[in-house]
């Protein structure tokens, strides 16, 4: 059985382009389909796809592993940067599905079988809508507090907001304050029973980190996102240590030897890798591996489009330290015509239960895709108040 072709697919969704990855194969009717979406570098990754195609077009597609380490280790540059990564991410996921569908099962019962019967799932406030998640002002509190109503209207038992502002290297107590306000009304709304995640985007310097850090432990946070720059292990490490809220990192981290110092320094509870940035659900596996010996949980990023959240799902059904999943439901209002999915969501505690298709269990209508061709995503600058350049 061999590669015959490898296309992408790019679909515009507001807020980033979604680029899906289909491999086909000599075997009529036999395809797979994975995603490589990149916020921002969409063009760079389509372009990283093609020259990763005449590495591995005409190779047997059964031989996932070697393939993973031709694309991975050839032509002198190894593929931990974030583009090559992600473009290898892309092709490995469409190189599971086809495996599953040979086997006629579902991803994870190659990988030993279901762990558990269903998967737990989190949402955004507002659902990924770019200007509720990303763009309510700080300052406003009661809104906060609304928008994490609705998410538990929507049946969420746990979501996330970006409830920390930007900040210099170092401020005083008026962003500690107002991000306190923030996570106050939304736990006043929600009660205690619920989980809230705050994501502070690595925003903060490791100083201004830890003050968010313990500022906001108070209430009872789920876990406490990129507090600071992922460049800084003993920046992430200090804020784990000293506060009783789990850190999370791992989204923008491509490089296994990475992962292995970030485990071994405690810099973080929870690892969330991205199984579209981290070299696909090859380097996943790995990635869970090495975290399950530091008993560290797995809660991968994922605000990507509908083959990540598959992807992500189906490794899920395989990993015993797999907590929850991040998904995007209101991005775009036509994001359910895209796709065909395989496993069947409970309106009530948005849990997932199992796919039952081979493969990812999904399908791609290219027909919908191409209904929203590439436009360059949306500028997000920061400046600060003098008018330095900060972290989005």
């Amino acid at each position: 059985m061999k590669i015959t072709k490898i296309e992408t697919h790019v679909c515009n969704a507001r807020m980033r382009n979604w680029v899906f990855v289909k491999v086909l194969t000599d075997q009529p009717g036999l395809h797979g389909w994975g995603e490589a979406t990149l916020e921002w570098h969409t063009r760079g990754v389509v372009g990283a796809i093609e020259d990763l195609a005449e590495l591995v077009v005409g190779e047997d597609v059964r031989r996932i592993e070697h393939l993973w380490q031709m694309m991975y280790r050839q032509h002198f540059w190894h593929g931990n940067g974030i583009v090559r990564s992600t473009a290898i991410s892309g092709i490995d996921i469409a190189l599971w599905d086809i495996a599953g569908k040979i086997a006629n099962m579902p991803c994870c019962q190659l990988w030993g079988g279901r762990v558990r019967d269903w998967v737990r799932t989190y949402c955004h406030l507002g659902g990924g809508r770019m200007e509720d998640f990303y763009e309510t002002p700080i300052e406003d509190a009661r809104r906060f507090g609304e928008l994490a109503q609705q998410a538990v209207a929507d049946g969420y038992t746990a979501f996330k907001s970006m409830a920390v502002p930007p900040t210099m290297p170092l401020e005083g107590l008026r962003p500690i304050k107002r991000a306190e306000a923030a996570v106050a009304a939304m736990r006043d709304a929600v009660g205690p029973d619920i989980d809230i995640m705050v994501d502070c985007h690595a925003r903060p310097s490791p100083t201004m980190g830890l003050q968010f850090g313990k500022a906001l432990e108070p209430f009872g946070l789920y876990f406490f996102e990129e507090p600071c720059w992922p460049e800084s292990i003993d920046g992430l490490a200090m804020i784990n240590a000293a506060i009783t809220t789990p850190v999370a990192t791992g989204e923008r981290i491509t490089d296994l030897a990475y992962f292995r110092e970030l485990f071994a320094r405690r810099g973080c509870e929870v690892c969330q890798m991205d199984i579209a940035h981290c070299g696909g659900l090859t380097a996943a596996r790995r990635i869970a591996a090495l975290a399950d010996s530091y008993r560290i949980a797995l809660a991968p990023h994922n605000p990507q489009g509908p083959v990540s959240t598959a992807a992500s799902l189906e490794f899920g059904f395989s990993q015993p330290s797999y907590i929850i999943c991040e998904t995007v439901h209101a991005d775009v209002p036509w994001r359910t015509d895209v796709v065909s999915e395989g496993f069947v969501i409970d309106p009530k505690g948005r849990i997932v239960h199992p796919n039952t298709r081979p493969g990812l269990g999904i399908e791609i209508n290219e027909a919908e895709v191409a209904r929203h061709p590439f436009q360059p995503e949306l500028p997000q600058r920061v400046f600060y108040r003098d008018g330095s350049v900060g972290d989005w």
